[in-house]
């Protein structure tokens, strides 16, 4: 499993990648992903960061997609439910998963300067640890805080 964000990359095929893995995983859920889920799908995709539902209502306001809250929160509901995307708790926002279809426990990498955030994955560790004392994860959040290289390089 890999990560992107804080590294260049071609960030056109992660985009269109991220895309066609969420409509090929719809359409075998035989999920509706409706135009304002995928634009929303899209947005956090382009913008690589974790964008609050508000920044998000904007891009739709300025496309004619909708100008109520409802419409950008039901959009990031059903990405959130079905893996596509994760709510950032630190900063109440959300970000595109860049596993999805994959079962895994997301880690994220935020940085405090910019709010850059990077998905990687938990060790295995903390499973194996539950396992043994017989409890049954059922979600992790993990939010680790820090400075990106970009940031890094800003401040020295």
């Amino acid at each position: 499993m890999s990560t992107h964000g804080f590294e260049h990359h071609d960030h056109k095929d992660c985009i269109d990648s991220g895309i066609a893995s969420v409509e090929a995983q719809c359409g075998a859920q035989k999920l509706q992903l409706t135009p304002v889920r995928r634009r929303v799908m899209e947005i956090l995709l382009i913008e690589h960061r974790a964008l609050g539902a508000y920044e998000i209502l904007d891009h739709l306001r300025t496309e004619g997609l909708g100008s109520q809250p409802p419409v950008a929160y039901r959009a990031l509901d059903f990405l959130v439910s079905n893996g596509f995307a994760h709510k950032i708790e630190r900063l109440n926002a959300f970000a595109a998963c860049m596993h999805p279809g994959e079962h895994h426990a997301p880690a994220f990498l935020i940085c405090k300067e910019c709010d850059g955030v990077v998905e990687t994955f938990c060790a295995p560790l903390l499973n194996e640890q539950a396992h043994d004392l017989g409890f049954k994860i059922e979600r992790t959040v993990v939010e680790a805080l820090g400075l990106c290289p970009n940031c890094q390089s800003d401040t020295v």
